[in-house]
C-alpha cells in the first residue's frame, strides 16, 4: 500500500547559491520520483517545494541538509503542506523544475 502524496516546502540557508545546489536539488528529486520546483532567493537562500511520497520527501530533505560537495548548509526550514496546495510556478503533475 502506497502512502498518500504530501508536499514539503523548504528554505535552505548557507553557502547554497553558485555551488550547484539547485541542480543537485532537482537531480535528487527526480531520483526520488518527486515533482516540484527550486529557486534562488534574493536574500541568498534557496527555496524548494516538492510533492510525492512522504518517505521520498523525507529522503529529499535529508539530502538537501547535506547539499552538493561545495555547499555549506547552515539551516533547513521545512513546512509540510497538503499535496493539493496549488503551486504558482508549477503543478504537481509536471517534472521537477529549476526556476530562474
Amino acid at each position: 500500500m502506497t502512502a498518500s502524496p504530501s508536499a514539503l516546502h523548504l528554505w535552505i540557508r548557507g553557502r547554497v547559491q553558485g555551488v550547484g545546489f539547485r541542480a543537485f536539488t532537482r537531480t535528487r528529486a527526480c531520483e526520488l520520483g518527486l515533482s516540484g520546483w527550486v529557486r534562488n532567493l534574493a536574500d541568498g537562500r534557496v527555496e524548494a517545494w516538492a510533492v510525492g511520497d512522504p518517505a521520498a520527501l523525507e529522503a529529499w530533505r535529508d539530502s538537501l541538509s547535506e547539499g552538493p560537495r561545495f555547499a555549506v548548509v547552515e539551516q533547513v526550514e521545512a513546512r509540510s503542506e497538503p499535496a493539493t496546495k496549488p503551486a504558482t510556478e508549477t503543478s504537481a503533475k509536471e517534472a521537477f523544475r529549476v526556476l530562474r
